[in-house]
């Protein structure tokens, strides 16, 4: 059994899988909302104890059987950088991450734990040279995910960043395609080139922004603000089209940043054509936000199912209906035990 565990900042997700074959098989999943402190942000075992309590209750209404389990850290929470290195060997390339890393994060390396990947070996560039992830979170920020895992009495098997899980999750064999989770409070926004991770970046703009752009259009309270965005969402026809003007600017917010992404990656890959934009995260679901970042973007965008690489019995399908891009990043560190 694999168990990923995403601790979002308003919602905590679960998925436990086990092996089947060269796939997957869902045993179980669960999602509860969260309105308490981020473990990042929490200073001691007090400030834990109600997101420890909330693990505790999930774990049992989900049914999850193994308690080890994966986590995934927010990239606002870690520095991640693409590097290119000379043609080195592993060991050589893992001494010259660790000897040169502090030029590339804005902590010292002492302060920080520190881990990479090569992305791509080009033996017949000229020099020959090697694209390594460097992957940079803070001591302190890691310790406190790991005190809250234990004080809810489960053990820690990894921990990586939440857009190399969906990488994994939402990645398609032999394309680049752009990979976006629209969180609470962030955007974060991924190329993923043949299920590897080879840009990154955040900007702090997500569902949170959506809701209060609503409010103050509209003049109603963030409550109904988010009820009013999640039924109607871009649909023109819809309250004569208010909250889709309400939401408009800061779609198109979102999608210029989509646009300077693909933009960047395609001028420093030399023509690598980027297939498709997927979306996931809770504001992926809103209605038309797919249709009309395809307009912007001139690309086709589809809203991510991560369960489409997994086996799913029938009875948990219905369950699983629009909620399937909560799920994204824990199915993504579910599968990363492989």
């Amino acid at each position: 059994m694999s168990v990923g565990l995403d601790i979002g900042s308003k919602t905590i997700k679960v998925v436990e899988l086990s092996p089947e074959g060269s796939s997957w098989r869902l045993r179980a999943s669960g999602i509860v909302g969260y309105k308490g402190v981020p473990p990042d942000q929490c200073k001691d075992d007090k400030e834990l104890a109600p997101l420890v309590e909330v693990l505790k209750k999930l774990y049992k209404e989900a049914k999850i059987n193994s308690r080890d389990v994966s986590i995934a850290l927010s990239e606002s929470s870690v520095y991640t950088r693409i590097v290119k290195f000379p043609l080195l060997t592993d060991s050589e390339l893992a001494s010259a991450v660790r000897w040169e890393a502090e030029q590339y994060i804005p902590i010292p390396a002492a302060e920080a734990i520190i881990q990479h990947q090569v992305i791509e070996r080009r033996e017949n560039t000229t020099p020959p040279s090697v694209d390594v992830l460097l992957v940079a979170a803070p001591r302190l920020v890691v310790e406190r995910y790991v005190r809250a895992i234990e004080m809810a009495g489960l053990s820690l098997a990894s921990v990586e960043t939440e857009l190399i899980s969906l990488s994994r999750s939402l990645g398609v064999d032999g394309q680049s395609v752009l990979v976006s989770d629209l969180g609470a409070r962030s955007t974060d926004i991924a190329i993923v080139r043949n299920g590897k991770l080879v840009f990154s970046r955040s900007f702090p703009t997500g569902g949170e922004a959506f809701t209060r752009a609503v409010s103050q259009y509209l003049g109603i309270d963030q409550v109904q603000a988010e009820e009013y965005k999640r039924t109607y969402g871009l649909i023109q026809t819809q309250l004569e089209g208010k909250v889709r003007q309400s939401l408009e600017p800061v779609i198109h917010l979102v999608g210029d940043e989509m646009r300077k992404a693909l933009h960047y990656y395609q001028s420093e890959s030399k023509g690598d054509q980027v297939h498709s934009v997927i979306l996931s995260g809770g504001s992926a679901g809103l209605p038309e936000v797919a249709a009309m970042l395809t307009q912007l973007l001139g690309v086709e965008v589809v809203v991510g199912n991560p369960f489409s690489k997994i086996t799913v019995d029938p009875g948990a399908v219905k369950s699983l209906t629009g909620y399937a891009p909560f799920y994204s990043i824990a199915c993504g560190l579910a599968m990363r035990q492989k």
